[in-house]
């Protein structure tokens, strides 16, 4: 999974190729002149409205966004597309291609999976609790996690950069075997933990680089014991609310909100259903969120921007250290401590990549990206599903690269 500039972790099977978190770092994402705008009611695009298609699109880089969209789900056989672009909160285009199940057409407003976007939003949340003073990045986890080995060396920066050294679960054979033979199994954090806790540490915290989803498993534990709340309350009301994103939830069953947008995978080897396979083990209970197209833009915007933040947290979520960071030794190989980049690095909760600031989760049969270029304003958000031939990887990654190239060819978004 090496594509240069841009680091890349393996890809441990099919079932989780790419497995929440965007995994990707492993990898290491105008006004339109229809009627009316298909979300928000002002310039932020904030308001009551529904996320529903552009009418009649006549701006042309609306029209742009369409040609490539439709070309890239016929390219890569898609099931659905669902896109939405923004230019400084202003919506260029709103629209979905394709079908939900058989017979029943894709439509903005349907909910999809929406994995390691929670990541994005609890670094921000994070960010925010800095900056009243109630922690300090570099605090040191044993009073809130006094059973993590290592817990007096591991800051809560350390938590939210994977720059711990503890493995990934996701990655970890007898975890991907139990996840391909049980897919609806309702796993807890012990659970979860069990896998990384079995191994040493790929090297001492904070001395490197290397991916692995307990990092976030453990910071919303963390953060829940610092606020006293859950972490879905945590993120509601320090991102959710704030953003108006009415259709991000939580969910701690495999429900999805309806109208739902369904799924399906060959990663089990026969193409079946995937939507309701139980996704607790993406991450900690509480940050498994839903969300629809018009959301995941308003967040790309929200979150690329730092719009919730000071300038000085905002650089943070930049760059909180990492970049520098990642190199092979003796007990951490290449393929696992990767190089961190100033055009391609792991910032707090986000990916930055050649100016964008993405997050692009990717599991069970579901895939999406928000993508945002500050430079521009323009904000990218896709999510799609798959038929029985369409290719492995995050096929969403895909389509906004080629409508970055169109819209920002100066600043190629290259993931893959």
């Amino acid at each position: 999974m090496t594509h240069t500039p841009t680091p890349r972790r393996p890809r441990a099977r099919a079932a989780t190729r790419a497995a929440l978190l965007c995994a990707a770092l492993a990898g290491l994402t105008v006004q339109a002149t229809a009627a009316a705008p298909a979300f928000g009611e002002g310039p932020d695009g904030r308001g009551g409205r529904d996320c529903v298609r552009t009418e009649r699109p006549r701006d042309p880089k609306a029209r742009q966004v369409l040609d490539v969209t439709r070309k890239a789900k016929d390219d890569l056989d898609l099931n659905s597309v669902e896109v939405r672009v923004t230019v400084d909160g202003r919506e260029v285009v709103t629209d979905a291609l394709g079908e939900s199940m058989t017979g029943v057409p894709a439509e903005p407003g349907m909910h999809f999976r929406a994995g390691s976007v929670a990541f994005a939003h609890i670094a921000t949340g994070l960010l925010q609790l800095v900056e009243e003073g109630k922690v300090r990045l570099d605090d040191t986890v044993e009073r809130w996690l006094p059973d993590l080995p290592k817990a007096d060396k591991i800051t809560l920066r350390m938590l939210a950069t994977n720059t711990t050294g503890l493995h990934d679960y996701v990655t970890d054979p007898k975890f991907l075997a139990e996840l391909e033979a049980r897919p609806f199994r309702a796993w807890t954090p012990n659970d979860l933990l069990a896998y990384p806790l079995s191994h040493p540490f790929w090297y001492e915290p904070g001395t490197n680089w290397s991916y692995s989803h307990a990092n976030y498993l453990l910071l919303s534990l963390a953060l829940e014991k610092i606020t006293g709340a859950g972490i879905d309350t945590f993120m509601k009301e320090r991102v959710w609310k704030p953003l108006g994103l009415r259709d991000t939830q939580n969910n701690f069953t495999p429900e999805i909100p309806r109208p739902a947008l369904h799924a399906f995978t060959s990663e089990r080897g026969l193409y079946e259903e995937s939507t309701f396979w139980n996704p607790s083990w993406t991450t900690a209970p509480g940050a498994v969120i839903t969300t629809d197209i018009c959301d995941l833009a308003r967040s790309a915007q929200a979150v690329g921007s730092g719009e919730l933040l000071s300038p000085d947290s905002y650089r943070t979520l930049l760059d909180p250290g990492t970049v520098g960071l990642g190199h092979a030794t003796d007990t951490c190989p290449a393929t696992i401590c990767l190089t961190q980049t100033e055009a391609a690095h792991f910032g707090l909760g986000v990916l930055v990549v050649n100016g964008w600031v993405v997050q692009n989760p990717s599991f069970s049969g579901y895939a999406a990206i928000q993508a945002y270029l500050p430079s521009k304003g323009l904000a990218i958000a896709v999510s799609t599903t798959k038929t029985a031939t369409a290719p492995d990887g995050n096929t969403a990654e895909v389509i906004a690269e080629r409508i970055s190239d169109k819209l920002a060819p100066g600043n190629p978004l290259i993931l893959g």
